[in-house]
């Protein structure tokens, strides 16, 4: 008998809105939005973006793992993993009695037919997936449809016997989710992951011209399907996307890889040789353009983005901000220490710093915006302290 698998819900979204609201709303932010997105006390002026924090995937997802735990309230209910890249939202899942399969001591070796697992918004890989089912585990699947739409694309290609280009962190369990879509059971279908434009112009560089294979694989070996070769995978290519990256980045190294077939090839072969799909998600593009907007009609002082460290697309945000005006990505309120300190982590590196002398004195105007992971309560504890640190 195939496992039980829940993918729309437990029909209990009334029974847990009320603790929902208690965990991740704030009354403060729906106020700011009514007044304009612009919040002011003393000196200070926050300008918050018009499209931030939780998306709908996300929101789906948190509201299905409470669903699941009032569901089967006597039953073992497990994440294979963090459901999204935000600390608090998955240790207030913790805290519901959810246990995470990626903790340490807990392992999927130990479920059966018992459990209850929950897939997260980022997806699981087809690997994961059959072992769950073999189990007999009942399963509640809570994966993006942005996800899924990226998943249809390559699996397209692999059917038509193109090779994936993924432009994402090869790591990161969405890609690898969708990595393991872009393969067949009959062995067609291959995939290569590339996480920006530098990696997206040395594969483009071997389209055109070829170059040292062993090289090649040694460089992206932990990047590339099973079997890859360079010499043959590289013929036929179709591009995609992990959904949360930089948008801007994504095409361009769409449009990179179009030349290079097209230089390779020629302009008549890129229809039989050429396949790209826009699949960046469509909350991330909005939260992009939102924090382009900000930044184009006011004038701030500083950006503070919220969102995990992990979170790709709070990254991102981050990203666009500090090519532009001094930018603090916190991944948490508790990282806004004093008025004087502030941990947060630097765009373009791997590790949380410490600085010092971080509001300027004066007239003080902070541009703000958060991750599609982070809730809205978590703003507001932001928003009171930068306001409280600003008018001791």
């Amino acid at each position: 008998m195939p496992p039980l698998i829940f993918r729309k819900g437990l029909n209990l979204k009334h029974e847990v809105a009320d603790m929902l609201t208690a965990s991740y709303h704030s009354p403060l932010v729906a106020s700011i939005k009514t007044e304009g997105y612009r919040f002011e006390a003393g000196r200070l002026t926050i300008h918050l973006a018009k499209e931030f924090g939780f998306c709908y995937g996300v929101d789906r997802a948190v509201d299905y793992a409470y669903q699941a735990r009032k569901r089967f309230p006597d039953r073992h209910v497990h994440l294979t993993g963090e459901i999204i890249h935000n600390p608090h939202v998955n240790n207030e899942l913790r805290a519901q009695g959810i246990q995470f399969l990626s903790d340490p001591g807990s392992s999927l070796d130990t479920l059966d037919g018992d459990d209850v697992v929950i897939l997260p918004a980022f997806g699981v890989t087809i690997e994961q997936l059959q072992q769950l089912e073999a189990r007999g585990c009942t399963l509640v699947d809570t994966t993006c449809g942005s996800v899924l739409n990226v998943w249809k694309n390559v699996r397209r290609y692999a059917e038509e016997g193109f090779t994936s280009i993924i432009h994402g962190k090869y790591r990161h369990e969405e890609t690898q989710a969708t990595a393991s879509q872009a393969r067949r059971a009959d062995g067609r279908g291959h995939f290569l992951v590339v996480l920006n434009r530098t990696e997206a112009l040395q594969v483009c560089e071997y389209i055109r011209h070829g170059g040292d294979r062993d090289a090649f694989l040694d460089q992206f070996r932990d990047a590339a399907s099973p079997d890859f070769d360079p010499d043959i995978q590289l013929q036929h290519i179709g591009c995609a996307n992990q959904t949360t990256m930089l948008s801007s980045e994504s095409l361009e190294i769409g449009n990179l890889f179009r030349a290079a077939v097209r230089d390779r090839y020629g302009e008549e072969a890129l229809p039989s040789r050429f396949r790209a799909f826009d699949t960046i998600c469509s909350a991330t593009q909005d939260r992009q353009d939102a924090i382009l907007a900000l930044l184009d009609e006011q004038r701030m002082d500083l950006m503070i983005v919220i969102g995990g460290y992990n979170s790709s697309n709070t990254q991102n945000l981050a990203r666009i901000c500090a090519s532009r005006l001094p930018t603090y990505h916190v991944a948490e309120p508790d990282c806004l220490r004093s008025a004087d300190e502030i941990a947060y982590r630097p765009v373009g590196t791997t590790a949380e710093t410490i600085t010092t002398g971080w509001l300027p004195p004066g007239p003080l105007s902070i541009g703000l915006t958060s991750g599609a992971s982070t809730p809205d309560n978590i703003v507001e504890q932001v928003i009171r302290r930068v306001a409280s640190f600003s008018n001791p």
